[in-house]
């Protein structure tokens, strides 16, 4: 049973006139009283009592009306949503993001852009490390990543759009020797106790942070792993060793710490938009074509 037979079906129901039924569908009477008949013949049922003076519907013609006008609901809600889809107004838009990502104005400021702008899209936010991130997207299981990335090339597969950059801050207590300095160098931390993210937790600070020590002329003594920023600060609070992390994390500041720049030559982190190279998703673009507008992200910032 196709639907162009419920559709003829409905117009001669609802008229009750193969003439005027005919009209309002712009076909012929002959060919429409032909596929009421194949309807009939496919149904194994007569739909319709016909006499020279009126059609009448048959019980299950009654029936059928009922449930043609649920199918024919159906299928046209059917087609706007998935219109809705290609337009990139509904369905879901998974989006990764760094710990720092909540605190930097670009990613706030696109997430309410995209919110008032695609109201129909379902936003499922995962807080996850970058290297996390990027095996997620070249999975699959992500469409956009909020990603802290310095190399010089995306991983396979992925684009990266730069958003900012933030200077790295070693963390000291505030009764530290170097609290109270404008600024400091890595080197100056060679004898001290490092707390950080564990080795293999997919943090791209743990490959920085060892880069700058390497370049300085040591290896980082890591004393206490914590795989929340917010725990490494607070074991700095307490005295148990220094940590480095980008300045927005200076907004979660606890008391008995000072944030203090470092000098050292790359010395920042990248904050990046991350995508699949080609990716052709209307709400994936319609996202970065927001973070574009809302942002002075520049156009040709991908990688």
């Amino acid at each position: 049973m196709e639907l162009r037979h419920l559709r003829y079906f409905l117009a001669v129901a609802e008229e009750l006139h193969f003439t005027r039924a005919a009209a309002r569908l712009h076909i012929g009477q002959p060919p429409l009283s032909q596929q009421i008949q194949a309807l009939e013949a496919e149904l194994g049922v007569t739909l319709f009592h016909r006499t020279k003076r009126s059609v009448q519907l048959t019980e299950a013609g009654q029936h059928l009306l009922g449930r043609a006008r649920e199918i024919l609901g159906a299928s046209a809600g059917v087609a706007d949503e998935l219109q809705r889809i290609a337009r990139g107004e509904s369905g879901e838009l998974r989006i990764g993001f760094t710990s720092s990502g909540v605190l930097i104005g670009e990613m706030r400021q696109v997430l309410k852009a995209y919110r008032e702008d695609f109201r129909g899209v379902t936003l499922r936010l995962r807080e996850m490390y970058t290297h996390a991130q990027f095996a997620a997207l070249q999975r699959g299981e992500l469409d956009i990543g909020f990603v802290r990335f310095n190399e010089v090339l995306a991983p396979a597969g992925l684009r990266l759009l730069e958003l900012r950059r933030d200077r790295l801050c070693l963390i000291v207590p505030e009764d530290h020797r170097l609290a109270s300095l404008p600024e400091v160098s890595i080197a100056e931390c060679r004898d001290e106790s490092f707390i950080g993210y564990p080795a293999g937790s997919g943090a791209s600070l743990v490959d920085y942070v060892n880069q700058l020590c390497a370049a300085a002329g040591f290896v980082p003594r890591v004393t206490q792993e914590a795989r929340e920023a917010l725990t490494q600060i607070g074991l700095v609070a307490a005295g148990m060793g220094v940590a480095v992390l980008s300045a927005p994390m200076a907004m979660l500041r606890l008391g008995g710490v000072s944030f203090v720049p470092l000098t050292d030559e790359g010395a920042d982190l990248v904050m990046a938009l991350a995508t699949r190279s080609g990716e052709d998703s209307p709400r994936v673009q319609g996202f970065v074509q927001a973070l574009i507008r809302v942002t002075d992200v520049p156009v040709q910032g991908g990688g």
